[in-house]
């Protein structure tokens, strides 16, 4: 009667703990799923992201590629009509010459500015040129205006290749960074860095600087975004009254 009695408990006990690991393994499972599905739906967020990204970066350069083309075709060759009709006046008329000569350099120079400019704009030099002497020659342009010095280095052994996409977006978030400079940063000197292993780009002014938490007034959260779309990364270091160090850097 006993040993009935302790067999009824062992089994009963041993059905009590089967339920319990199936019930374990249930949760398990079902946590498991859980986790797995979170993931699947974060990385669907990244993914529809880095599309939208994208896509708001192929649009703005092709916005770009318009305007270079526009201050190309039209404002570039009106300003090349009015300065050849500046020249036919003073050829005509020697009385009007000392009057129309400044005139006549002023439209050169403008004409020259948007010429400039219209390059600056397109993609044509990156086409037709690597990363690093697209940035070398916007880098002398900037510097040949008269607003800024501008030093430019790249490390000794530099050997990073780029893809279409990389070229694209690093340069326009060089020439951002730059605008950055010019407009808010009252900076005097700007230094360009480029290094590899893995790739990093350093921008450094000596400007007024600003406090981080401000950063986004700045249009550094969109550029942020085009460096993540590459799988780069943005760090910005600055200090009131004390300048701004901004890093484009390859993840590893």
């Amino acid at each position: 009667m006993k040993s009935d009695i302790a067999i009824g408990i062992l089994v009963s006990l041993t059905f009590i703990c089967i339920i319990i690991a199936f019930c374990v393994i249930l949760i398990r499972l079902y946590f498991t799923k859980i986790k797995k599905y979170t993931a699947a739906l974060y990385q669907k967020d990244l993914d529809l992201q880095k599309a939208i990204t994208q896509t708001v970066i192929e649009t703005q350069e092709q916005v770009l590629q318009n305007i270079s083309q526009d201050l190309h075709d039209d404002a570039g060759q009106q300003l090349t009509y009015i300065n050849f009709q500046i020249e036919s006046l003073r050829l005509d008329s020697a009385q009007y010459n000392v009057a129309l000569e400044p005139m006549s350099e002023a439209v050169q120079k403008l004409s020259s500015s948007i010429r400039n400019l219209s390059h600056a704009l397109s993609n044509q030099l990156l086409i037709t040129n690597d990363l690093v002497k697209a940035i070398a020659s916007e880098a002398e342009r900037l510097k040949n205006t008269g607003r800024i010095d501008v030093a430019f280095s790249v490390a000794p052994g530099f050997d990073k290749v780029f893809d279409a996409n990389e070229k694209t977006v690093i340069y326009r978030i060089f020439q951002e960074s730059m605008n950055n400079v010019l407009k808010h940063s009252k900076a005097r000197f700007v230094d360009i860095t480029l290094n590899s292993n893995p790739f990093e780009m350093a921008i450094s002014d000596d400007g007024q600087g600003f406090a981080t938490d401000a950063k986004f007034g700045y249009g550094l959260s969109g550029m942020e975004k085009r460096a993540e779309s590459i799988g780069y990364r943005l760090s910005v270091e600055s200090i009131p009254n004390a300048g701004t160090i901004i890093r484009i850097i390859q993840n590893q």
